[in-house]
C-alpha cells in the first residue's frame, strides 16, 4: 500500500526534484449491500479501514434500513473487541457513515460521487453492477471478496487514489515508472497546411515569431 503519513509527507517533501506516485490517504472503504451479507462481515471490512487511521473514511451504503441497524450493532458489539478500538471509533465517528438510499442503483451512484479508494461490492451479482462504477481505486467483486485480501495477498497493486482523486487517476503500475517522448515530423505538404493554421493562433495570441517560424515553411 501507499504507507502513512509519514510516507505522505516525505513524497511531498520530494515531489519536483524526483518523481512520485501520488500523495495517497487517508484509507478508505465503501461498502455497497444489498443487505443479505452477514452484518458482522460488513463491521468488520468497516473496522479494516478504520483502525488504519483516526483520518480514514469507512462508509455503507444500504437499501436495507434493518440491515444498516443490524451492522451498527454489529459495529457496537464488536469494536470492543477491537485492540485499535479507539482508533476505530475515532474515525467511525468522525469520518464514518451509513447510508440508506433507495435501490443499489442510487448507491452506485453516491459510489461514484465519492469515487472511493477502496469499493466493495457485497451484492449477490456484483458482475451485473460494474459496468456502472466510474469511478473507484480498486473494486472488490462479492460477498466474499474482503478488501484486507487486496492489502495483502490478491495481486494487484494496493497504491491507491484516495480523496476523490479515483475521478481522474488510477491504481499504481507498471507504467507509472515508463517515461515517454512525443514525436512529431511533418511533411513539406504537412508542414504548408499545418502553418497556416499556427500562423493564425500565434498572431491572435500575439506571438509574432511563432507565426513566422510557422509562415517561413509555408510555399509561396
Amino acid at each position: 500500500g501507499p504507507g502513512n503519513i509519514y510516507v505522505a509527507t516525505a513524497k511531498s517533501m520530494v515531489f519536483g526534484a524526483v518523481g512520485i506516485d501520488m500523495i495517497a490517504g487517508p484509507s478508505e472503504i465503501l461498502v455497497i449491500c444489498d443487505g443479505q451479507t452477514d452484518p458482522d462481515w460488513i463491521a468488520m471490512d468497516l473496522f479494516s479501514q478504520a483502525e488504519h487511521d483516526e483520518e480514514a473514511r469507512a462508509i455503507l451504503i444500504s437499501p436495507d434500513r434493518g440491515f444498516l441497524e443490524k451492522v451498527q450493532d454489529s459495529i457496537n458489539r464488536l469494536i470492543v473487541q477491537m485492540p485499535r478500538a479507539d482508533i476505530i471509533r475515532t474515525s467511525l465517528t468522525h469520518r464514518g457513515a451509513l447510508i440508506e438510499v433507495k435501490d443499489l442503483n442510487d448507491a452506485i451512484e453516491v459510489a461514484n460521487f465519492i469515487a472511493p479508494e477502496h469499493l466493495e461490492l457485497s451484492i449477490e451479482d456484483p458482475q451485473a453492477y460494474v459496468s456502472k462504477i466510474r469511478h473507484a481505486g480498486a473494486i472488490f467483486m462479492g460477498r466474499y471478496t474482503a478488501e484486507a485480501l487486496g492489502d495483502y495477498c490478491v495481486g494487484p497493486n494496493h497504491v491507491l487514489p484516495t480523496s476523490r482523486t479515483a475521478r481522474f487517476s488510477s491504481p499504481l503500475g507498471v507504467y507509472d515508472f515508463q517515461k515517454r517522448s512525443s514525436l512529431i515530423m511533418c511533411s513539406k505538404e504537412g508542414a504548408h497546411s499545418l502553418g497556416q493554421t499556427a500562423s493564425v493562433i500565434a498572431h491572435g495570441e500575439g506571438l509574432t515569431a511563432h507565426a513566422r517560424s510557422a509562415e517561413y515553411r509555408i510555399r509561396g
